[in-house]
């Protein structure tokens, strides 16, 4: 919504306010200003000049050199080639040093050898055009006719001195798509006081009645229907001042009839139509659901068919205009109009919502009818256009009014409670000045403390609804810091703490977080070359989706980050370390919604990163939420990794996840040209199995005893399968089991390798002797012995 503040001093008295603190005060009221805009701000140094005298150009058939006053002791010089410059003539001059909207800077020069001191304007110069001044020519200088003095500043001489200020208005606040709205929002919140204004038709005599008949016959969809006639319309240009404000409020003057239907909408919200009767068969406006397959064609130009969910305004012959959305091709105002049907109705917002959508159409009409406006501004909108048709002496209006009227008139009443709006906010607000705040907003308490909601106010149902207005002219920035009462106060369950625990930890391994869809298209499972049989290929199908790209819900996670890797490696960023705690949604037989699996996705190319780098970051993370003697085994059929360099997370026969180097094929289908390392964990499974509780252990006072260990073993026995034996054999005494050796080669037999170990044992109760090191390095022989693994000879 642009309001123009000098439309709004017709209602409110700013004073010696700046637009910068009303915007200010305003927003912090609660009404939002995105920003505002000073007409004419980007001209400078052009003002009012008088030609006093042409004469040819010696050197050009088309130019002119003009003598122009510009209120200083001697003339201006200006050389032109506009052929509509007469002498006398009042023109913009933009002077030596000036600029005009867009950055355009006039400087002195020379045209074929003569001197020209500026610019005489035109209006597309000034950002003018010639529905802003009727009477110019948009292709010539601009005429000046208004009423101004020589050397007078442009902007002040032609009224393109206004401030127009954009808000934002929320979808529940459509009062506030209005002058009026605003001018209420502006003398409560500054606390000045509203000048009302009436408006008072005196009419021509006549009967309505005899002109026109109204019926409606979907009152569900069209609660009210108000009409008013105007005869002996003069057509022609609206006067200067409701030029500007429309001009000032983003919408272009067309003539006085058209103007007046746009001035009345942004004035009080409610969006008006202006019918020629002539065409308007019958003599009878009938309000009614559309047939099905009847077709109209609108003002722009369009056929549009209508279904019989659609409301439409017919003649006799079928609809002449689409409900609250726009009128038909011949129902529009013409140069030879006279006489005018002023139509201000009442249309469910929804279903003009739906019609608009379904047509493919949106006007500032619709926009403002589907925020819900009710009945109660019909009335006053129509006598307003009737009185700017008088006023302005563009018609003559028949007395009488036609309402066909089917609304609710009940006035809403909220509870007023002081004591429990204080309490909800957390301040102390005395009862009066409470009530010179909703007095203020024309929400006034009787002596029954019901609060009398107006009929523009559709967004105050609750004593909620109160207290929000009471908050917000109290001072957000004023109510104290903290919990409102009353309110549940959160807390951050076990579940929570162990993800933000996960979370921390793979930030600190220099990971960065990210974020993707949960959904994604049925191709990607074969970009990871997922098996045709897989039930992972069973997922939820959306049925309102954005496109094919996101029309199933995923039910793992790897293609969504190896998508985000492939951008980073594409857009050439060398190193990419990321992770996501995501969802995955697996459905159940028999179930409508699916399982909702919390997983945790680390991926990692550049930098060094290798398959080890990846498992030392599952380890150190497995280390911080306490999950001890996970088993890793390896893995070779899933199709989306490395066949050889893949494995298996488990602990006690529950799989925690994988983890391994991407297939070469799969980096290929995502356009990814380097190794890419990824692991997947369930963090149900990490939860359950992790433990919060920390051991203290004292510093050892006796020193230890290392033993290494050579030992042989098939080519295929997982080293964590002979470090599993070797801590269950050495028992509590064994302190630490480390592998620093893998050899395959000439002095070890086909088919085996050798692995070496060191052993490191401590006895809190003394220093272990060589006789009880050894006996516990023979246990742990003996124990490996029935795996297949021998001492290396």
């Amino acid at each position: 919504m642009d309001l123009s503040l000098r439309w709004l001093s017709d209602y409110v008295d700013l004073g010696e306010k700046s637009p910068k603190e009303f915007c200010d005060a305003l927003t912090l009221s609660g009404s939002k200003v995105e920003n505002y805009t000073i007409e004419g701000s980007e001209i400078s140094n052009v003002v009012v000049g008088k030609v006093l005298s042409l004469e040819r150009h010696p050197d050009s058939d088309h130019l002119w050199i003009v003598q122009v006053d510009v209120g200083e002791e001697e003339p201006l010089q200006i050389v032109t080639g506009a052929q509509n410059v007469v002498p006398g003539a009042l023109v913009p001059v933009a002077k030596d040093g000036s600029t005009l909207p867009g950055g355009v800077k006039i400087k002195k020069g020379k045209l074929r050898g003569v001197v020209s001191n500026g610019m005489m304007c035109g209006l597309e110069e000034l950002g003018l055009t010639a529905h802003d001044f009727p009477y110019a020519i948009e292709d010539g200088i601009f005429l000046i006719e208004e009423d101004c003095k020589v050397g007078q500043d442009i902007q002040s001489a032609i009224g393109l001195n206004d401030c127009s200020v954009e808000f934002e208005i929320t979808s529940n606040r459509p009062d506030c798509l209005s002058v009026l709205g605003l001018a209420r929002e502006t003398a409560a919140t500054f606390g000045i006081p509203m000048k009302e204004h009436t408006p008072n038709v005196k009419g021509c005599g006549g009967d309505v009645n005899d002109y026109l008949k109204v019926s409606i016959e979907a009152p569900d969809l069209c609660p009210r229907y108000m009409a008013r006639i105007v005869k002996n319309v003069k057509i022609g240009p609206s006067p200067r001042w409701m030029r500007e404000r429309l001009r000032a409020s983003g919408v272009r003057p067309i003539n006085n009839l058209v103007d007046i239907t746009n001035y009345v909408m942004l004035e009080y919200g409610q969006p008006m139509h202006a019918f020629d009767l002539r065409y308007v068969n019958g003599g009878a406006i009938t309000v009614r659901r559309a047939k099905n397959g009847e077709t109209m064609m609108t003002l722009d130009g369009i056929d549009r068919t209508f279904t019989d969910e659609m409301l439409v305004i017919a003649d006799e012959k079928g609809p002449v205009a689409v409900a609250g959305v726009m009128g038909g091709e011949y129902s529009g105002i013409m140069d030879d109009t006279t006489t005018v049907v002023f139509e201000s109705a009442n249309f469910k917002g929804s279903s003009v919502r739906k019609t608009a959508q379904k047509l493919g159409m949106r006007t500032d009409a619709s926009s403002r009818y589907e925020k819900g406006i009710k009945a109660g501004s019909c009335d006053v909108c129509v006598q307003r256009a009737c009185e700017l048709v008088e006023l302005l002496g563009c018609g003559e209006v028949i007395d009488g009014v036609i309402d066909v009227d089917h609304s609710d008139h009940t006035e809403p009443l909220v509870p007023f409670t002081p004591d429990w709006i204080n309490h909800f906010l957390g301040i102390n607000v005395p009862e009066e000045q409470m009530r010179s705040y909703l007095n203020a907003l024309g929400m006034p308490v009787d002596e029954q403390n019901n609060i009398h909601v107006p009929y523009w106010r559709i967004d105050i149902e609750h004593k909620a609804d109160v207290a929000e207005e009471i908050a917000r002219l109290y001072g957000y920035d004023k109510i104290p810091t903290g919990m409102m009462e009353g309110m549940a106060r959160g807390i951050v369950t076990k579940e929570q703490n162990f993800e933000n625990k996960v979370n921390e930890a793979m930030r600190a391994m220099g990971c960065d977080e990210i974020m993707t869809y949960s959904f994604l298209s049925s191709k990607e499972y074969d970009k990871i070359q997922m098996p045709a049989d897989s039930k992972l290929r069973r997922s939820v199908t959306i049925l309102n989706p954005l496109g094919e790209d996101s029309s199933i819900m995923r039910t793992t996670t790897i293609p969504s980050v190896l998508d985000i890797i492939s951008r980073n490696y594409n857009n050439r960023n060398p190193k990419f370390w990321c992770y996501e705690v995501g969802r995955e949604y697996l459905p159940v037989e028999g179930q409508q919604l699916p399982n909702e699996d919390s997983v945790l996705t680390i991926a990692l190319y550049g930098g060094n990163a290798d398959f080890y780098t990846l498992k030392g970051m599952v380890d150190t993370l497995f280390g911080v939420i306490g999950l001890c003697d996970a088993d890793v085994s390896p893995c070779s059929d899933n199709p989306t990794f490395h066949p050889g360099r893949t494995a298996i997370y488990t602990k006690d026969g529950e799989e925690l996840g994988i983890l391994g180097e991407i297939h070469p094929a799969v980096c290929k289908n995502y356009s990814i040209g380097t190794k890419v390392y990824l692991a997947k964990l369930h963090m149900k499974a990490l939860y359950q199995l992790s433990s919060a509780d920390k051991t203290y252990h004292p510093l050892p006072k006796f020193p230890a005893t290392t033993r290494d260990l050579s030992l042989l073993c098939d080519k295929d026995l997982p080293v964590i399968q002979i470090e599993k034996v070797i801590k269950k054999a050495a028992g509590s005494l064994l302190e630490q089991v480390a592998l620093f050796d893998v050899y395959e080669g000439k002095q070890v037999e086909e088919g085996q390798k050798s692995v070496a170990y060191s052993m490191i044992m401590r006895s809190p109760k003394g220093t272990l002797t060589d006789e009880e090191a050894d006996r516990m390095v023979a246990k742990v022989l003996k124990q490996l012995e029935t795996i297949g693994v021998t001492l290396r000879q």
